[in-house]
């Protein structure tokens, strides 16, 4: 008789994650590896399996190329599918399942925040925002498909974002669910809009080439430009998976501090990376006169920045136990990266 495969429990496909993405780091100066070799693979399974996942719903969630007019699905698709971690949607499904959640209510808010993400991308590069040529690397959408296209592209993602959220058949649902679907939708306008990645966008062109921005300046720019998109992934997947307001809140901490400390990570890496590994063009924050940690605090100040606020998440989500340990994976990882 076949003996049943059994289940691996949150607490071990955490850790697995953890050594798995340690052990995909580049080798140390002595030729180690920056953290523990991998057990059994149990992490990278878990990343491979969630995002072939996001992978075919962002694929079903937009029209072919081909779709009339097939220029603009051309300039969507090129930007969406160009590569990436997919951080966010793995966010949002590893903080659903945390507090009980099915990937296929995570799914839709996974993709959402994606396109949103990759849209914030395609205008971040115009030449009236970053003016960057190069983003995952390859030429960016308004290299390719000129300006007004581009801009396009983005405003289109930005739509189907919120119309993927809301297109529901209410036959299909329980009014609880609707209700999360809304909640999750009001959450990720709120990160989207003007309190969050749009303020702080304009904080970050207001605050270039200035040499009065202070630290609590530089953290509120961030915690809006960065976090709050991360931390919408984080609480948006908590409430699709129907978490109690106690769980909602041990993520919204989590989800702050992660947040912060992703820019932090991006700021170390733009100061020390070179353009092939981060896939975009190195070193235009010290070009363009951008505040950045780095700037303010220097590298060891802001790499200490970044493991205290590592710290803060592990933290806040540390009463979920075993249900949160696929997130604290998820957190090395975002710390720990290298692009």
């Amino acid at each position: 008789m076949a003996v049943p495969r059994r289940r691996r429990s949150p607490a071990a496909t955490g850790e697995a994650l953890r050594t798995d993405l340690a052990a995909e780091q580049p080798p140390t100066d002595d030729g180690g590896r920056q953290g523990q070799p991998p057990t059994d693979g149990g992490g990278r399974q878990w990343l491979e399996a969630r995002r072939r996942r996001i992978e075919a719903a962002l694929d079903a969630a937009l029209p072919a190329e081909s779709h009339w007019p097939p220029t603009i699905h051309r300039a969507i698709r090129y930007s969406l599918f160009a590569g990436g971690k997919r951080i966010r949607p793995l966010l949002v499904l590893a903080a659903g399942e945390a507090v009980g959640g099915a990937d296929d209510a995570l799914l839709p808010l996974a993709c959402a925040v994606e396109m949103i993400h990759t849209y914030s991308l395609i205008h971040d590069d115009l030449p009236a925002m970053d003016n960057d040529d190069l983003r995952r690397g390859k030429a960016t959408s308004h290299k390719v498909f000129g300006e007004a296209i581009a801009i396009l592209a983005g405003d289109a993602l930005l739509t189907q974002a919120f119309h993927l959220l809301v297109d529901v058949d209410p036959r299909d649902l329980s009014d609880e669910r609707l209700s999360r679907r809304l909640r999750a939708a009001a959450i990720l306008g709120a990160a989207a809009g003007t309190s969050g990645l749009i303020g702080g966008q304009v904080a970050d062109l207001e605050a270039e080439g200035r040499d009065d921005v202070r630290l609590a300046d530089l953290e509120r720019l961030h915690r809006a430009k960065t976090g709050a998109l991360l931390g919408a992934c984080v609480v948006g997947g908590g409430v699709l998976g129907g978490g109690s307001e106690d769980d909602l809140g041990r993520l919204a901490r989590f989800g702050e501090a992660i947040g912060l400390a992703f820019q932090v990570v991006d700021d170390i890496l733009d100061a020390t990376e070179g353009a092939a590994q981060l896939g975009k063009t190195a070193g235009k924050d010290a070009a363009a006169g951008k505040a950045t940690y780095v700037r303010l605090l220097g590298l060891d100040g802001a790499r200490q920045t970044a493991a205290r606020l590592l710290g803060e998440a592990q933290a806040a989500i540390a009463p979920l136990g075993e249900r949160g340990a696929v997130l604290r994976g998820l957190a090395g990882l975002i710390v720990d990266r290298h692009a």
